[in-house]
């Protein structure tokens, strides 16, 4: 395992889970990926959890805010991205026709968060880190390794991310559309698909993945446990296996196996 000790800016650093019922999802996501589960007391009777992979943080998760319950808001999957500023990050997306949903703050000496919504809707975090850095471990089986965009407005969203994150776009021709590439300097930064129509109604999201040894026995096991499937276990050429999954409590999450190496 590869432990990672920083994260440059525009690097996807951290996966947070908000959930209707925090038990039952501790118990899904330990028993999917084979994470334990450390219980964090933050006040006012709140408990954050670290979820962790050999002793190091790959994700967390909460319970749902009572605000965002009476909102409507679904559980959710949260991802962040890493900057040098959150406050100059937060000014930008205003700048670029974003909103901003939660105002630049301190979590106590661990960092500075706000959150936010893309032009097109599609809401997520930004992370200063000071004593977390976000995830200690990314790319390898039970850790994050993908987050992807779906939007109704391809274009409008890749110029505003790329005027908000130090991100270019590459285009990659596929069978069923163009997909977007975002990408920091050589590496790969996330990805980008518009929403069809034969996708349902959905709004723009940004959609977690976590890296699997085997996408099908993954699926068929968080079946068993109550999973819903949005797309069953489904070849990428060239790519991988992946499958898209809705938790028990209603979060979405999408899983991939990668080829293995010879």
């Amino acid at each position: 395992m590869t432990t990672v000790t920083q994260h440059a800016p525009g690097t996807f650093s951290w996966p947070e889970l908000s959930t209707s019922n925090q038990e039952a999802a501790k118990k899904f996501y330990t028993t999917l990926f084979g994470w334990t589960a450390k219980d964090n007391d933050i006040g006012q009777g709140m408990t954050y959890t670290m979820l962790q992979k050999d002793g190091k943080d790959v994700g967390a998760l909460c319970t749902l805010q009572p605000e965002q319950a009476k909102q409507g808001v679904p559980p959710n999957w949260l991802s962040y991205v890493a900057v040098d500023s959150a406050d100059q990050a937060a000014a930008r997306v205003k700048q670029l026709g974003g909103q901003v949903h939660m105002e630049p703050f301190d979590v106590f000496d661990f960092g500075r968060m706000a959150v936010m919504a893309d032009p097109t809707g599609a809401v997520f975090a930004v992370w200063e880190s000071k004593k977390h850095i976000g995830a200690g471990v990314l790319n390898e089986n039970g850790a994050m390794t993908w987050n992807e965009l779906l939007t109704n407005d391809p274009k409008k969203a890749a110029a505003f991310y790329t005027g908000v994150f130090p991100w270019k776009t590459e285009t990659m021709p596929m069978d069923n559309g163009d997909y977007t590439l975002f990408k920091r300097g050589e590496a790969n930064a996330g990805g980008l698909f518009e929403i069809r129509p034969e996708m349902g109604p959905m709004p723009p999201n940004w959609s977690v993945y976590f890296q699997v040894e085997d996408a099908d026995a993954t699926t068929a096991k968080a079946v068993g446990m109550g999973a819903k499937v949005f797309v069953p276990p489904t070849d990428v050429p060239h790519v991988g296996r992946f499958a898209t999954l809705q938790d028990p409590q209603g979060a979405v999450f999408s899983i991939i196996a990668y080829p293995t190496q010879a």
